[in-house]
């Protein structure tokens, strides 16, 4: 079963998701006397949670030359790291039109053990052609989510950092006999960095 707002309150409030945020925002305030400036929403929402892109770094792939890709034996200069830019509109990445990158959410989640996490991409980026891998967390994960992102356009694409990037689903099932922190996953306790492919 999919939960809704209040379960994700409560359980958020015992550290579930944090910094945690109880309403959906869709603008901040940047400074006494300034106008609040409209931000893509992220927070607690009906059916789930939008979490922020972290703005500690972003990555893309790079194309080297006689190199091929090996999830088995991932070579990190494959992965080019890009700046993050200012504007009155908010702190961004760019994402280049036809590219594949990188990020890592803001939150740290803690995943209850019967509970699997589904990460879906916003519709905001989506009719931008930038496309949000599906992103599982498991029963009894934690950490900061890596999170894969897709320029599906012709056009580079702007990515705010501090913004609602990605919506999680939380689906309750049975209790699993062996979770994600039991087997000792390899994804286990992320910190606010990208990491990389392991095996």
């Amino acid at each position: 079963m999919i939960k809704n707002d209040i379960w994700i309150s409560q359980k958020a409030q015992k550290g579930m998701i944090t910094p945690f945020e109880p309403s959906l925002i869709r603008e901040v305030n940047c400074s006494e006397g300034v106008l609040p400036r409209r931000v893509i929403s992220y927070g607690l929402s009906s059916y789930g949670y939008d979490i922020r892109l972290s703005p500690t770094e972003f990555r893309i792939f790079r194309h080297i030359p006689g190199t091929v890709v090996d999830p088995k034996n991932f070579n990190p200069q494959n992965l080019e790291s890009t700046p993050l830019h200012n504007s009155d509109a908010g702190d961004y990445f760019i994402l280049p039109a036809h590219s594949y990158g990188l990020g890592v959410a803001l939150e740290k989640l803690e995943v209850p053990d019967n509970i699997s996490v589904i990460c879906i991409g916003k519709s905001t980026y989506a009719r931008c052609g930038i496309i949000a891998n599906l992103t599982p967390a498991e029963a009894a994960w934690r950490g900061h989510l890596t999170l894969e992102f897709s320029n599906s356009s012709s056009a580079d694409c702007r990515i705010y950092a501090n913004e609602g990037v990605v919506q999680l689903l939380f689906l309750e099932g049975e209790p699993c006999a062996i979770s994600y922190e039991a087997r000792q996953g390899k994804y286990q306790d992320q910190p606010e960095r990208v990491t990389i492919a392991r095996i």
